[in-house]
């Protein structure tokens, strides 16, 4: 016992090095959900059907939005007739930035769409990993 005592400050430091080694786990959660980069957001695309859904405002949409998404203006996400009908396919929610997205994701699970996620950094990560951008018209 009197070694713990002595040497306390390593067994405060082993804690606090395992809880920062588990921390990722903890923040993702049981679902898997949080956010994903431009690159797991690809490996979703490919091998599990995801759907890119864009949150953006029209507007800005037409300037810039990633290749294949789909415009859901995150005042009407709630009420919109776009969303994919099967609850079960992935959702990658996307922004210009990634800040609206994040929003969008805990309405989407809200709506039954448990496997949505943010694409960390928005379309500029997308761009910045120079995946596909279209501009309408």
């Amino acid at each position: 016992m009197k070694f713990f005592i002595d040497n306390w400050f390593l067994f405060l430091a082993a804690v606090v090095s395992g809880g920062m080694l588990l921390w990722p786990l903890i923040q993702r959660g049981a679902g898997g959900g949080g956010k994903v980069t431009a690159s797991e957001a690809v490996m979703l695309i490919n091998r599990e059907k995801a759907q890119l859904i864009d949150v953006s405002e029209p507007a800005e949409y037409a300037a810039a939005h990633a290749a294949g998404s789909r415009n859901v203006p995150l005042g009407g996400l709630e009420s919109s007739s776009d969303l994919p009908k099967n609850k079960a396919l992935p959702l990658v929610v996307l922004c210009p930035t990634g800040a609206r997205a994040s929003r969008a994701v805990g309405i989407l699970r809200k709506l039954g769409y448990e496997n949505s996620r943010a694409l960390a950094g928005g379309v500029a990560a997308w761009r910045e990993a120079n995946l596909p951008i279209e501009k309408t018209a």
